[in-house]
């Protein structure tokens, strides 16, 4: 049938936590009101990825892309967009309040963008099969069943050069083989979909705007590498996206396309869910089958890799989402076309949650070789409230911290991992002229702290004796030997811990003392923190030629630390301030000095 508007409706986690299930049936309601109920079709779909404009409402054929959509617009999108076929010129997205961006090609967030893993999400309802079929869904577990052999994927997928997108970067066809080649009646495919990266959510978006494809490929694998059974190890605290993924599997089934005799093929493959409970560890391939097994997450030395000997002791395919949602677009257009986009060593696109100190957050896929300066500036339109850049940090609590000098650098693997940095599973955290560097990476390193499984005494008692070091410079009772000592031990966890968690944990540290080693001193020598945000080494006072005695900061202040007359000059007791900043926030005349 069909309609003469389709009206999309970001259905991801964000936009969902922005009442966008009210402006589903609101618009819902409102096509029933005003009497085109039968001519609208309205989609709740995946995330848009302009996580900063949500939530977002598409109407097609036009194109039109309104953003920061209220419940109580749905009735005005309506009656003038269906009804009067005029466009809502409030609702449109613009960066110029004069020039209105109708369509998504004019939006330059989305200008320098190749969607790959990202193609479905904000255009299918993940929660219809058929959407997805329309898309040339199952079109590649079709021509793998039916149109090459084991050896053929294999060798799609060495032509296209596919790596691993959990962070290792590992050559995608060869642990494949590995486990192809691996002798054992009994094999398994796993998604590793617990992602737990503070500011990450590509794996939880993808899953959420478009699980066939994780299914599809999961499928392909099994048949590849002689497996029948799969299982999705995902957290717990992802709801929406286990919910999707719940009804994807049930329809999967019931169009022959997950369970017994596949297609009428005679293979045959089943995948079910295992929750994880947030332990960041688990992120690591042996600590999550650990966790599957109903072990404590814990990772184990390698080799024996899970490839040969891995759940259960069986050989065992691990890839995580976004590796996965590549499979089917490799297997219908080819290894050669994959191969073609990105760089000599890192070929195809890769997702990032573009977050932080930026203008325009939100889900980015962008060709492997894009460089930093590209995604920040015109991707993220820039630095928020026209402040200055200082730093990006690219690989999530794990990775590095990079300066304006290499904002040039390409996004690929090699490049980053010679800054010091890494390609990760795909944070990306912006960081302006306000930020701590100090400060940041002792919230890294907590996070790795608290994260760590304590298994290996490296990462365990490494980790905390870096986080104390910290602790003790933004305290303003840092040494200049604490320098020599952090770098000691960061180097010692790189090369003796067992996982990736303790191996990479110290990159933060690593990095900033090679980059920010200025603002290391500052705290250590002159007892100050130039971005004020150490509250140990700052102190808050009234300039005298600025306060109008307007009384906003006594009345505001939770201690009483404010003293003066209305109309006259204010002073801040030093010892009853609590340094907690309401005083320079709520002061309209800058009178308030942070130092």
């Amino acid at each position: 049938m069909a309609f003469r508007n389709y009206i999309l409706v970001c259905g991801g986690t964000a936009c969902e936590s922005s009442k966008a299930d009210a402006i589903y049936e609101a618009l819902m309601a409102e096509c029933n009101a005003q009497g085109v109920s039968e001519e609208v079709q309205i989609v709740k779909t995946g995330c848009f990825g302009f996580c900063e404009q949500g939530p977002i409402v598409k109407i097609l054929p036009e194109d039109s892309f309104y953003v920061q959509v209220k419940p109580e617009d749905a009735q005005e999108l309506i009656a003038e967009h269906v009804v009067k076929g005029r466009e809502v010129k409030r609702l449109l997205y613009s960066k110029d309040p004069v020039k209105r961006h109708a369509k998504v090609e004019d939006i330059k967030f989305y200008q320098k963008q190749y969607r790959i893993v990202l193609r479905n999400c904000g255009f299918i309802d993940p929660e219809n099969i058929e959407e997805y079929i329309a898309r040339e869904g199952y079109a590649a577990l079709e021509k793998v069943l039916f149109s090459m052999s084991k050896e053929d994927v294999i060798e799609e997928l060495k032509t296209a050069g596919l790596r691993g997108r959990g962070g290792a970067g590992f050559p995608t066809w060869m642990k494949w083989n590995f486990t192809k080649q691996a002798a054992s009646e009994e094999k398994f495919i796993v998604c590793n979909a617990d992602e737990g990266d503070p500011g990450a959510y590509m794996d939880r978006s993808t899953l959420e705007g478009d699980p066939h494809s994780v299914l599809e490929a999961m499928t392909i694998a099994g048949h590849t590498v002689g497996a029948q059974k799969g299982l999705i190890y995902i957290r717990a605290e992802y709801p929406l996206a286990i919910h999707r993924l719940e009804i994807a599997m049930k329809q999967a089934r019931e169009y022959g396309l997950l369970g017994t005799d596949i297609l009428g093929s005679g293979f045959d493959f089943d995948i079910e869910i295992r929750l994880g409970a947030g332990a960041f560890v688990c992120g690591e391939e042996t600590a999550l089958l650990a966790s599957i097994e109903g072990r404590r997450g814990m990772p184990v030395p390698r080799p024996p890799f899970p490839a040969v000997k891995g759940l259960w002791g069986k050989p065992t395919v691990i890839n995580n989402v976004e590796t996965w949602a590549n499979i089917p677009v490799i297997i219908i257009k080819g290894g050669d076309w994959f191969s073609q986009i990105g760089t000599q060593d890192s070929h195809g696109t890769k997702v990032f949650a573009l977050t932080g100190k930026i203008r325009n957050s939100g889900l980015v896929e962008v060709p492997m070789g894009t460089t930093l300066r590209e995604i920040i500036y015109d991707i993220g339109g820039g630095i928020a409230h026209d402040k200055a850049f200082k730093a990006v940090q690219t690989g999530g609590p794990s990775g590095g911290v990079i300066t304006k000098d290499y904002l040039d650098t390409p996004i690929d693997f090699g490049s980053l991992s010679k800054l010091g940095s890494m390609m990760g599973s795909g944070g990306m955290i912006v960081m302006d002229e306000d930020d701590c560097i100090v400060d940041v990476v002792k919230f890294y390193l907590n996070f790795s702290v608290d994260e760590s499984c304590g298994k290996c005494s490296p990462c365990r008692i490494g980790g905390r004796s870096l986080a104390n070091l910290l602790e003790k410079i933004t305290k303003g009772n840092g040494e200049m030997a604490d320098i020599d000592r952090m770098r000691e031990i960061g180097e010692a966890m790189k090369k003796a811990s067992l996982c990736a968690l303790g191996q990479t944990a110290p990159n933060p540290i690593l990095s900033t003392l090679h980059y920010f080693r200025d603002e290391y001193l500052a705290h250590i020598i002159d007892k100050k923190c130039p971005a004020g945000k150490c509250k140990s080494l700052i102190t808050y006072s009234i300039n005298p030629e600025k306060c109008i005695g307007c009384t906003a900061c006594a009345r505001k202040c939770p201690v009483g630390a404010i003293s003066g007359e209305r109309r006259a000059v204010h002073k801040i007791d030093p010892a009853a301030c609590i340094k907690c900043g309401v005083c320079f926030e709520v002061c309209k005349f800058g009178a308030v000095d942070v130092r």
